[in-house]
């Protein structure tokens, strides 16, 4: 009995040190830049620098803003969190026998990519699902698109819009074109296989379609959802 004490006692630390460590870093990651991601570790380990240079929301090309909204989660302003009109499609095309596809929004991502690991896992879902849930309660949709843009991977050692605008453009995030931003965009799925400044036959016309989708979008400026 005081062994299965001990036990209780030991989990009921951890989950209580895990709730606190998590809810203080969505608090604290609110109003202070991530310095570092999961990710960007894991990639340095592995032998790659990290290129990042933080920018606010109005320090970025309304045309990208758009763009990855376009392609990565048009409901973004819509939903809360989770999706689940498309969720239910990706699942009904998944156990057709179709290519597999997800239904990650831009909330879920930021989750993935600011707190978690790059593994395919129900445990890793989970606590995705988690974050996302503490940022749509504690963030403004403005926040969580701002830290998206600022963290996601754009390339090999390449984080972010400021970064990867230098990179594959020559020029800073907030100078991207319309086109240029469509092309950054596009690359998202696979920012490792695919180049925004060198596009495959594929990834221009992904970038035509996401150009025209961005014109069903409010205009972003002060905040993502008009």
């Amino acid at each position: 009995m005081k062994f299965l004490r001990k036990i209780r006692r030991f989990l009921f630390l951890v989950l209580a040190g895990f709730l606190v460590l998590s809810l203080g870093s969505v608090l604290l990651y609110r109003v202070v830049p991530p310095p570092v991601t999961p990710l960007m570790v894991i990639r340095l380990l592995e032998g790659e620098g990290i290129a990042k240079q933080w920018r606010s929301y109005d320090e970025i090309s309304p045309h990208l803003i758009r763009a990855v909204m376009a392609s990565e989660d048009s409901r973004f302003c819509k939903h809360y969190g989770f999706d689940w009109d498309a969720i239910e499609s990706a699942l009904a095309e998944n156990l057709q026998g179709g290519p597999l596809r997800g239904a990650s929004t831009i909330t879920m991502q930021t989750a993935k990519n600011l707190f978690l690991w790059p593994a395919r896992s129900y445990v890793r879902k989970g606590f995705e699902a988690y974050f996302t849930v503490l940022l749509e309660l504690l963030w403004t949709k403005r926040r969580i698109l701002e830290t998206y843009l600022n963290v996601v991977e754009w390339g090999p050692g390449i984080y972010g819009a400021e970064a990867a605008a230098r990179a594959h453009f020559g020029k800073s995030a907030d100078a991207l074109s319309r086109r240029e931003a469509a092309l950054l965009a596009a690359v998202l799925p696979s920012p490792r296989r695919w180049s925004a400044g060198r596009p495959t036959g594929y990834v221009a016309s992904r970038a035509a379609t996401i150009q025209a989708r961005m014109r069903l979008l409010p205009a972003p400026e002060g905040g993502p959802c008009g």
